[in-house]
């Protein structure tokens, strides 16, 4: 499976970002979706999964009510809607896709494939 990301960029404190990922060579509904970000000297972290096959969401605490993750089987695109961006939302956002436990949702470990990231800088 190949992951494409795209959306990233400069926006200031309060403003809004689309971030898509658009996967290829895999079924695309078989796969839980994640999405995860890495700030400069930091490790990557979980942002926001939706889990296959379901509707079922999940989120860091730090991104709860601001973020909303989203797939739409028809393109193969999970996206990941930004809204009340902080400075400190600042990283490489990466989508990636596995088909982690429940209880491992959150872990990048258990990704298997990921994408190139994509840049989101926000200013205060």
């Amino acid at each position: 499976v190949q992951l494409q990301a795209s959306g990233g960029g400069l926006v200031q404190a309060g403003g809004s970002l689309r971030l898509s990922c658009v996967a290829s060579g895999g079924a695309f509904s078989s796969y839980t979706m994640g999405w995860f970000r890495q700030a400069p000297g930091k490790e990557r972290e979980f942002v926001a999964a939706n889990r296959r096959s379901t509707t079922n969401t999940y989120y860091a605490d730090s991104v709860k009510g601001r973020f909303t993750i989203s797939r739409d089987g028809a393109k193969n695109t999970v996206y990941l809607q930004l809204n009340g961006l902080k400075p400190e939302d600042t990283a490489v956002y990466y989508c990636a896709a596995g088909n982690p436990i429940l209880s491992a949702i959150r872990s990048k470990d258990m990704y298997y494939y990921w994408g190139q990231g994509t840049q989101v800088t926000v200013s205060s």
